[in-house]
């Protein structure tokens, strides 16, 4: 249905088309909806003091009596405060008057959508009863008056309750003797360098354990000897210049992580605080959750630009508990916290899809989980809003599941932070969290093989750096269940998270030793954020063994091996056309253009077939083609089959790479890799262009070595392939264990306008595949 006719300027109201990189306007006609009630969003008219009438109606023509109203609307996205019955729907918005309600505007564009019966309901309850049943009493965090003296009273007849005793002695007592940490200096010269940001960013973490801690610590078991420590330390870190070292412009982890010692530590010790203490530490408090807001909400404009990985991740892990603290005292941070659930229960995760996958890859979800986590946590014991109800969160533990096995270390896609080593032990904490959310006995399975695999690791940076597990577990067991713990099941080891372009195998995922990982992607979210240049790329784990790998180190963002090697293509198991990757530069509107689409990922019985199209990814920055496809064949639940098609308007020449961590052996149209454990070999078994030319590279070209020194180093196949308009290339890879190495044995059809491929396995098992020619005209 078009837009009425505007009555005169006056009633104009601005409609502007979205971008790649803007919120949308959700739902249409093409919106598969997944939960009850809808979610709201669309672009804001310029005036940022702007309200908002939306109607949604059974009817196109919106009678009153068919037709729900919301006014005023204070954001370009809401979610009602109520399920709606399924069926068709109609909806649009008008600017209205902030007081009467009174319309101000035309009315929008009018939009569709069908809503399924029995979806889950997720209302949110509205700004004007949102908090009328909260305990407003300190402290707020995680307990309040009443739940805290039952928690005291059971520690007290039992230490070991709840995990305490643990908590107690490593998380609480050894910040007594701690000399209180300084405010920190600026960067030598102000320039930032990793090495003085990871030192300090520690230690801004460390405000935390050392304030919380010591005030839950000294609550729990009246200590005031306890509670006068934290009370010295919570006013010495008031004291810092919230415009320094520590103010969200300077370096923005840093302030996170002050702001939220700060609050954790007004809501605790607000009865230890004299009144002129507690005015030091709110306005303290206040300025720098003030900084933050404003960043989100009026700089960054994540309601507009969704798209800013640290300013939406703030959202959970600063605006929510400093909010809360402040609720009631400060009348900005009641505006500061609607903002923050709305966005949490409408807009959330730009990053996310439907089948619970993230954009940025398991390190980022782990990260941006874990301070959801924490949020989600905090506004449920706080105002009882359960947000682990919506269905993202209900299947976002199957992502790190398929895409980052517990014994995988560089076999997946993204920045992490682990440098190699196994997975951080807070992606198993994570998956624990949704277990006592779901249910599903495969998420506790994969916490504790997690946990069995890397002891020893609670002080690593990427896991004590960020989070203190003790007090996880503690908030944990106080309010979850313990979910018994089951193997990931076989009927399922094909997962096509299909909004952000990931398929992932996963076979015999609780046996190391007999474990295959696959993963392939081709994402329409492109090289942003915290993702790469990878589109159509691959890894592969087998055996127990990283084998096709993910090179490079994430050393620290925009360092020299970040931008010059790890974001970029030549770092993956992946083909250039003419030397060139995929755009993987700072430009975020370019990175979001660069885009791929998994097009098929199915289950076919004795094989699975996966096909990804990465052609606007390499048209980017090779505009003669005109398609970039690659599918891959995992046969016989043993080897794989990838085959790349390449067309373009001029012949464009071919490098078809893939990387281990150690050298190869490398023959005419072969390849082998022996690790540890496990090996594989490669052979090119068809190329339309001829054979290619094969060499072996070792290390990273372009990068500091100063960034990665004693770091392992890596190599990688380069295959080079003659300039043609027109590729088709078949690859067998055959992974094994050193024990049982394998063979799959070919031959190929080649008459007629088909190549057709014949292999049989050690067991005697035939499969075909065939390979569409191309021709020239």
């Amino acid at each position: 249905m078009s837009p009425a006719t505007p009555r005169s300027h006056e009633t104009y109201l601005d409609q502007p088309a979205a971008a790649a990189l803007t919120t949308q306007y959700w739902p249409d006609q093409k919106s598969v909806l997944t939960e009850n009630p809808p979610r709201f969003s669309w672009l804001p008219v310029v005036d940022s003091g702007a309200r908002y009438t939306l109607q949604v109606s059974t009817d196109e023509r919106f009678p009153a009596k068919a037709t729900h109203e919301f006014k005023p609307i204070p954001l370009n996205f809401f979610t009602p405060d109520a399920a709606l019955e399924p069926g068709h729907y109609f909806w649009r918005y008008a600017t209205c008057n902030a007081d009467s309600g009174a319309l101000d505007s035309d009315w929008s564009t009018v939009r569709q959508f069908d809503l399924g019966a029995d979806l889950p309901e997720t209302p949110l309850a509205d700004r004007a009863t949102r908090y009328a049943h909260c305990n407003m009493s300190h402290p707020r965090l995680w307990l309040n008056p009443q739940s805290l003296q039952q928690f005291s009273q059971a520690v007290s007849d039992d230490p070991e309750h709840g995990a305490w005793q643990r908590f107690f002695d490593a998380s609480v007592t050894p910040w007594l003797e701690r000399d209180i940490i300084a405010e920190p200096p600026p960067y030598p010269s102000n320039k930032r360098t990793p090495a003085v940001w990871r030192a300090t960013y520690i230690q801004c973490q460390e405000l935390i354990y050392a304030i919380r801690h010591l005030a839950i610590g000294g609550k729990v078991t009246s200590d005031q000897a306890m509670l006068d420590r934290a009370k010295q330390w919570l006013l010495a870190v008031a004291a810092w210049d919230p415009a320094g070292t520590t103010s969200r412009t300077y370096t923005d982890e840093w302030a996170f992580r002050v702001t939220v010692a700060l609050a954790w530590g007004y809501d605790w010790l607000h009865d230890q605080l004299s009144e002129d203490e507690r005015t030091t530490v709110r306005q303290a408090l206040l300025t720098r959750t003030r900084e933050v807001a404003e960043h989100v909400m009026r700089h960054a404009n994540i309601h507009v630009f969704p798209y800013d990985s640290h300013a939406v991740r703030s959202l959970s892990a600063v605006l929510v508990p400093a909010c809360i603290a402040l609720l009631g005292e400060e009348p900005e941070a009641e505006d500061w916290l609607n903002y923050t659930v709305e966005f949490l229960s409408t807009l959330y995760s730009p990053w996310g899809d439907s089948d619970g996958g993230w954009a940025e890859g398991p390190h980022y979800w782990m990260t941006g989980m874990a301070y959801l986590i924490e949020a989600a946590n905090l506004l449920r014991s706080f105002m009882g809003f359960d947000l682990y109800k919506r269905p993202f969160f209900q299947k976002t533990g199957d992502f790190p599941l398929y895409t980052k096995a517990p014994d995988t270390r560089r076999a997946t896609f993204g920045d992490d932070s682990t440098m190699g080593d196994l997975p951080c032990l807070k992606i198993g904490y994570n998956l624990r969290q949704f277990a006592g959310v779901t249910g599903n006995g495969a998420y506790q399975w994969f916490f504790e093989e997690i946990n069995r695999n890397d002891p020893g690791t609670e002080m690593e940076f990427y896991n004590y750096g960020w989070w203190d597990l003790n007090f996880d577990e503690l908030v944990y067991r106080h309010d979850f269940p313990m979910v018994q713990a089951v193997a990931p099941s076989e009927q399922e080891k094909l997962k096509w998270f299909r909004g952000i372009g990931w398929a992932a195998i996963q076979l015999r995922e609780d046996n190391p030793d007999e474990h295959i990982h696959f993963v392939m992607k081709s994402s329409p979210y492109g090289s942003i954020s915290h993702s790469h240049g990878d589109q159509n790329a691959f890894v592969m784990a087998a055996y127990g063994e990283d084998l096709a790998i993910q090179s490079g180190y994430y050393v620290a963002f925009n360092s020299s091996m970040h931008k010059t090697w790890r974001r970029q293509t030549r770092s993956k198991n992946a083909i250039l056309i003419n030397g060139q990757g995929q755009y993987a530069g700072a430009d975020k509107s370019i990175a979001l253009r660069s885009t791929g689409q998994l097009t098929h990922a199915e289950d076919r019985g004795d094989h699975i077939y996966i096909r990804g199209d990465a052609t606007p990814a390499y048209a980017t920055l090779s505009p003669q083609v005109t398609s970039v496809a690659r599918e891959v064949y995992f046969i016989h639940d043993s080897y794989f089959l990838v085959v790349d098609s390449v067309d373009a308007s001029e012949p464009v020449a071919l490098d078809w790479l893939l990387h281990a961590n150690s050298k190869m052996q490398v023959g005419t149209d072969t390849f082998r890799y022996s690790g540890d454990k496990a090996g594989f070999y490669g052979q090119f078994v068809w190329s339309s262009a001829g054979m290619p030319k094969l060499a072996q590279e070792t290390g990273y070209d372009g990068v500091d070595p100063s960034e990665i020194e004693g770091l392992p180093v890596s190599s990688h196949i380069r295959a080079s392939f003659a300039p043609s308009r027109h590729h088709r290339i078949a690859t067998l890879l055959v992974p094994y264990k050193l024990t049982q190495p394998k063979r799959v044995f070919h031959f190929l059809d080649d008459q007629g306008y088909n190549a057709d491929f014949y292999f049989t396995d050690e067991a005697q098992r035939t499969f075909k595949v065939v390979v569409q020619k191309s021709f020239e005209a």
